[in-house]
This record gives structure tokens, sequence and C-alpha cells, in this order.
């Protein structure tokens, strides 16, 4: 009897290890996939919002704006929102890739939901709390967490050559999903951290940072553009991602680099500007200093404005002075 029931819980030990590894291997094979409906973008050039742009990134580089930038330490780019199937674009050093700092956030914020709504993630209070301070606070180790999920990797020890390819491949899962769109120049497959990756992040990275994050400004002014306008998922899961980008900048905040009142929104605070409407994602380190907008005013401006600066994380006035000087530009050019 007692040998019996042994004999009977040691199957159902071996039955339930060898379904465990084969839900591993199975979660291994689960891609990001992007819905049969999904059409890109076409972006069509505008002289006329050039100009602005033009306009607003030489009030940094203008010598007499005692800023010091020189030309190849700053990218923008631009894009019309307000007829979304008239995508009017402007960039300058577009197409440069840059370390992205905590922008790359939003990117695996749409990944995410897109595993969420196709029923691949299950959304747990757990995960809804880390992707929350992802965007909302840019806790890095929310993102870390965030992007295990999305991968089905971990940190770890350094891997032997061809356990780290399997490994790297698996990392690489958000990549594809946005190459499989059309995104190209970037590379979106590395935790970001306060200090510094080691073992296998630092391996994946090639120790060297050869394969650290690099975005460009227009891949990320198309992504902020296609949730806005609701290209990439469900009319639910676009409000829950604007819902996390959302900011207020004039709620009061003595952190000087808040998201909210630290970058493109210091141009509404300093305009007054309390009737427009902000959704945002900033990044910065001791190198750089980012943000990715979108902006309404009550004149009916509708625009996405992404703006990356090298070399000057610590001027908290050029990225709001551009802001400032291309909507006041886009309101001359309606009249």
């Amino acid at each position: 009897m007692n040998l019996s029931r042994a004999s009977f819980f040691l199957v159902v030990v071996v039955c339930l290890s060898v379904l465990s590894l084969w839900g591993q291997g199975e979660r291994k094979n689960i891609e990001i996939v992007v819905p049969k409906t999904y059409k890109a973008p076409k972006p069509i050039t505008s002289p006329e919002w050039e100009a602005v742009l033009r306009a607003g990134v030489n009030t940094v580089l203008d010598p007499a704006s005692g800023k010091n930038f020189k030309p190849e330490e700053i990218a923008a780019t631009l894009i019309d929102g307000s007829d979304p199937n008239n995508l009017r674009w402007a960039s300058i050093n577009g197409e440069k890739a840059i370390y992205p700092a905590s922008v790359v956030k939003m990117f695996y914020m749409v990944a995410l939901e897109r595993q969420i709504e196709d029923g691949k993630v299950t959304l747990t209070p757990e995960l809804s709390r880390g992707l929350k301070d992802m965007i909302v606070d840019s806790s890095n180790e929310a993102t870390q967490y965030i992007l295990d999920v999305l991968t089905d990797t971990s940190s770890g020890a350094e891997l032997p050559e061809k356990q780290f390819e399997h490994w790297q491949y698996q990392r690489n899962r958000v990549n594809r999903y946005f190459a499989s769109m059309g995104y190209t120049n970037i590379n979106v497959n590395q935790k970001t951290f306060c200090e510094d990756a080691y073992g296998i992040e630092q391996q994946s990275r090639k120790y060297k940072g050869q394969n650290r994050n690099m975005i460009t400004t227009n891949a990320t002014a198309r992504l902020l553009a296609e949730i806005v306008l609701g290209r990439l998922n469900t009319p639910e899961r676009t409000q829950a991602m604007m819902e996390l980008l959302k900011r207020d900048p004039f709620k009061p905040s003595s952190d000087l680099d808040n998201q909210s009142v630290g970058f493109t929104g210091k141009a509404l605070i300093d305009a007054k500007m309390t009737d427009a409407k902000l959704w945002s994602k900033a990044g910065w380190t001791s190198r750089a200093r980012h943000d990715a907008a979108y902006l309404e005013t009550a004149g009916g401006l509708k625009f996405v404005l992404v703006i990356y600066t090298e070399n000057h994380a610590t001027d908290r006035d050029a990225i709001p002075a551009i802001a400032a000087k291309i909507i006041a530009g886009l309101k001359e050019s309606r009249k």
C-alpha cells in the first residue's frame, strides 16, 4: 500500500516536471507578431515643417545662444498628427542611431501590449505594476523585469558560446518584432541600469557597448505617432498606453528632471499653456538628454516632437527652447 502510494507520487512528480519543461520550451517559441491588418505609415516630407523644425533646432545651434551645441550633438523629428492619412514629416539627423536612454522603454511597452492583446502574456497585477513603473516612474528595475517577460531571458552568469547564441536569439525577440513592421537602424534588446550591466548582460553588449540599445529620432517619432493614431493595437490597449504616457506639466514638482516638467513640458509651463495636453517619454544619462512628446493645443495643433541631445545632459533648457520655437512656428504656419 505504502509502496503503491509512493510510486503514484513519483509518477505525478515526473509528469509535472516534463510538463513544466514542455511549457518552457513552448514559451521560447512565442514571437511577437504584427497583426495582419497592420499597415506601415507613409511619411510625406514637408518643406514647411522642415523649416519650422530647423528654426527650432537653430535656437541651440546658434552661437549667440551660448549653448555650444555641435550639429552632430542633436537629432530631431517632427510629425504632423492632425491628419492620420497625411503624415507630414521633417527631421534633422533623423536617421542617426543614438543611445536612447529610457526612451527605449516606450518600445518595450508597445511590444508588451501586443503580447497581452494576443494572449501570449497574462496581465497580472504584478505585471501591471511593472509596466506602470517602467513608463510613469521610468524605473530601470521594472524595465529589466518587463524585458525578461517579453523575451523569456534572464540575467545571470556569462554563458558558453552555443548557449549564449540561443539566449541572444531570445533576447532579440523585440528587435524582430519592430523589424517586421519596417523599423530600421534600431537596436532594442538591452536592459536599462542605474549603474552598469554584469555577466551575460555585459556579454550581450559585447563588453564594450557595441550591442547597446540604439534608436533614431525617426523611429521614435514614428512609434509615438503610431501609438497616438491607434495603429499598433486595439482601442483598449491604445488607451492603456496613452494613460501611461500622459503627463501634467502644471502639477507641482520639485524634481527638475521629472518627465512632466523637465523636458518638453517646460515649454508649456513657460508659455502658460494650461490648456495644452502632453504625452511623453523622456530619457537621460550623464551624457544624454532626450524627449519624445506628443502635444495637442487648444488652437488645434497635434504633433509629435522627438529631440535627442548628446553631451549636454545637464542643459535643462535646450529641449524646452526648441519645443517653444517649434510651437510658435507651427502656430504661425496656420495663419
